[in-house]
């Protein structure tokens, strides 16, 4: 079922701010968040630092009728950085993989910062985009699985 999700970047507090929530709307997870470490190592990708691996890499919480905030750490040593502009993103979890490539298009014409759909190791054909309006988007479509 398709859904729409705000994704929240944070300078290295992501647990404490999720906590914070966690405890203002009275929620839980999903499921545990991700960190980091528990990326799955690239030999063309970064080298996490101890301390990098304990960042969260992505969590859910849900929060009022049914929106969920999702999040993620900037890892400084991957070059990213986290400003007003760049700590908000609206994540799109469209049905269909056609959907997803149509809003991706359209989204993104005009814009720029995009990374193209692309299969990623979370089950999902993912991409994002800074619109020509200055708006960042997110796309996952999750592939069924039998």
């Amino acid at each position: 079922m398709a859904r729409v999700s705000t994704y929240l970047n944070f300078d290295g507090n992501a647990e404490a701010a999720l906590e914070h929530y966690r405890k203002v709307f009275g929620t839980d997870y999903v499921s545990p968040p991700m960190r980091m470490g528990d990326v799955p190592a690239d030999p063309n990708g970064p080298t996490f630092s101890e301390a990098e691996k304990k960042l969260v890499m992505h969590a859910e919480l849900p929060i009022l009728a049914g929106h969920v905030l999702m999040a993620t750490d900037a890892v400084e040593s991957m070059g990213q950085k986290v400003t007003i502009g760049n700590n908000t993103t609206i994540n799109l979890e469209p049905d269909t993989l056609e959907e997803t490539q149509r809003l991706y298009d359209l989204l993104s014409e005009g814009g720029t910062d995009c990374a193209p759909l692309a299969d990623m190791f979370w089950g999902a054909t993912w991409g994002t985009c800074l619109d020509r309006f200055g708006v960042r988007w997110m796309f996952n479509f999750y592939h069924p699985t039998a």
